[in-house]
């Protein structure tokens, strides 16, 4: 089966400063909406994502496909009317987390894509595409993108019969692990660009830590700040009685004085 040719690009504005440029200058006469226009969030509505039209413009949408790393965000196909799909991204925006909290969902950017829609079932992924019928988008994980192994993603709305998606959706179990998995992932993975750290040796420490209950993100970067001081060193896997502030500072001590 062909794969129809998408009709919009979900550009991701915070993270495509050439693309935005671009969009101001070169194809300023392409039609475009402002994800966060009317919403909660219309005070970014200019530094938030941009839906771009590309049906009118065949040289955006190749240069989309050829420059993936500059026009980043997510390529659509939906034979939804421009207000029908508009309003259905900006549902998907604010999420439920538990009874007490909200959150934005920022499905627009490749790298949230590429952890959130594997979360989804078939049943989830028809009621969160809802009108899209695919999906595609360059990237993947935070993990590929640090050995280099980031490509082109594509998903297809199963088109199972479903409600439509709830306001403040409820983010599943699933979902919410997937999520927490992008963030730490993301977390190691700028804690390796900065400290020319190899990767994974990066996300086996931090993993390290977090089994030794350093959650806390302050705690947490300490403790890798130590960990990368002394790599030959094995923490003690308990020490009752502690603080998880308490046990890093017992751990520096010993290390410091040569009794690992």
């Amino acid at each position: 089966m062909s794969v129809p040719r998408p009709r919009w690009l979900l550009l991701d504005g915070s993270d495509a400063p050439q693309a935005s440029a671009a969009l101001a200058d070169t194809f300023a006469h392409v039609s475009r909406s402002w994800l966060f226009e009317g919403t909660e969030l219309h005070a970014l509505r200019e530094q938030g994502p941009t839906l771009v039209d590309l049906d009118d413009c065949p040289v955006l949408a190749e240069r989309a496909h050829q420059e993936p790393r500059i026009w980043r965000g997510l390529l659509l196909y939906s034979e939804a009317s421009t207000a029908q799909l508009l309003a259905h991204l900006r549902r998907m925006l604010t999420v439920s987390v538990g009874l007490h909290h909200r959150a934005l969902l920022s499905y627009y950017s490749p790298y949230t894509a590429s952890y959130f829609f594997d979360a989804c079932d078939a049943r989830e992924l028809s009621r969160w595409l809802g009108p899209v019928r695919q999906l595609s988008w360059f990237g993947g994980t935070w993990a590929d993108r640090a050995i280099g192994f980031e490509g082109w993603q594509q998903l297809s709305n199963p088109g199972l019969v479903t409600g439509p998606l709830a306001i403040q959706e409820c983010l599943s179990q699933g979902q919410l692990d997937k999520l927490q998995t992008c963030l730490l992932e993301q977390h190691a993975w700028q804690w390796s660009e900065t400290t020319g750290t190899d990767y994974e040796r990066l996300w086996s420490h931090l993993q390290e830590g977090l089994a030794l209950g350093f959650s806390e993100r302050a705690v947490l970067d300490e403790w890798l700040w130590l960990r990368l001081q002394y790599p030959a060193y094995t923490p003690a896997s308990t020490l009752p009685g502690l603080t998880p502030r308490e046990h890093l500072e017992c751990l520096r001590y010993l290390w410091k004085n040569n009794k690992p």
